[in-house]
């Protein structure tokens, strides 16, 4: 099934559905996963993931999953809020189980912040080892970096955490980055984090072992809402939510497609059938801004993006945000932000520069050793 939907059925008829569940779930084998949780990784995301499985094994009194957890270096891996969780193996530990054949079926890399400073060798090789040997993969929230920087993503229809899309696109040419909340492109999977990773895991409850049983995961949790990876990210929620005008979310996705070469707000108007009076009145009346402003706030958010999350020179990103001089762009920084676009660029590698889950110097070194 492509798409998956769940329904308001009374829960009265939950025991009827999980009963017809467990006999049509004793043919389905087990799936194998392993979650390489990278310190920094969402909690939130975590329980997203492992959730809805849980509950998938506790409707049908059957082991339909089983998950293990391993870390970089096989010891507690902090998470963003700074709670510790435990794990059973570590990098090299699991790289010797796959080379002996213990393969799993599906390989789940959940990062957070600072994700850069984990792209070690180690985890590289791990990697790549999981795609020669048939896993499938999957990157949440900035797992998908780990998986791009491995090089297994070129081609491939991804996304990311929104705030990391844009850098995402410029460090990785070769990957099809998008908004949106998951996408499956093959033999991997990437969601933006957050909630989106519950909507995954129903999608791949649904796909192993049928609606019925993602439908009912989702009564018994007590949601409603319908998983649509396609859902775009990017176009705030109030305007999705407020029934506002098609054709005003139009000319917005069509600001935040065309950054590097802007597109002339007549010409904007006239790809989503209004006239550039009609759009001026839809932008003031729904968001208090001209359609010139936001588009130009659009543009100096992706730049501190980029500012803050690659190594991209200040004229690369002048360019990739469709300024014509990086004289030009600095000012307009300026005037946006209060501040030179190379000051948040000292401000972002001091902040990198400190950044570590781990406490001792003994910690950074084994980072780099792996």
């Amino acid at each position: 099934m492509d798409t998956f939907s769940r329904n308001t059925a009374p829960l009265a008829t939950l025991d009827t559905r999980v009963t017809q569940i467990r006999s049509a779930s004793t043919s389905k084998r087990r799936c194998e996963l392993t979650i390489l949780l990278v310190p920094g990784f969402s909690q939130l995301c975590l329980s997203s993931l492992i959730e809805p499985l849980r509950t998938a094994n506790m409707l049908s009194r059957r082991e339909l999953f089983r998950w293990r957890l391993i870390g970089p270096f096989g010891e507690p891996v902090k998470c963003a809020s700074g709670i510790p969780i435990c794990v059973t193996g570590d990098v090299e530990s699991e790289r010797a189980e796959v080379d002996a054949g213990r393969v799993p079926d599906a390989a789940i890399v959940c990062a957070g912040g600072g994700i850069e400073g984990f792209c070690t060798p180690a985890v590289m090789s791990l990697l790549r080892l999981y795609a020669r040997r048939g896993a499938t993969l999957f990157g949440v929230n900035t797992g998908t970096w780990l998986l791009a920087k491995a090089g297994m993503l070129d081609g491939i229809r991804c996304t990311i955490h929104w705030l990391r899309l844009t850098a995402l696109s410029e460090k990785f040419e070769d990957l099809k980055a998008e908004t949106a909340l998951f996408i499956r492109d093959g033999a991997f999977i990437t969601c933006s984090g957050g909630f989106a990773a519950f909507d995954m895991m129903i999608d791949t409850i649904e796909k192993e072992f049928g609606h019925e049983l993602a439908q009912t995961v989702c009564r018994y949790m007590t949601t409603d809402s319908t998983p649509d990876g396609t859902v775009s990210v990017a176009t705030p929620a109030s305007l999705r939510l407020a029934g506002t005008s098609a054709k005003l979310i139009g000319a917005i996705r069509l600001m935040e497609g065309n950054l590097e070469q802007p597109l002339s707000l007549k010409r904007i108007a006239k790809l989503v059938g209004t006239s550039r009076r009609q759009l001026e009145r839809l932008f003031h009346h729904c968001l208090s801004t001209t359609p010139c402003r936001h588009y130009l706030n659009l543009r100096l958010s992706r730049a501190r993006r980029l500012l803050d999350a690659t190594d991209l020179g200040v004229l690369e990103i002048a360019v990739a945000c469709g300024f014509e001089s990086p004289s030009h762009f600095s000012k307009t920084f300026r005037e946006r932000f209060g501040t030179a676009p190379n000051s948040v660029r000292k401000l972002a590698r001091s902040r990198c520069s400190d950044y570590d889950y781990r406490d001792g110097s003994e910690a950074r070194q084994q980072r780099v050793a792996i």
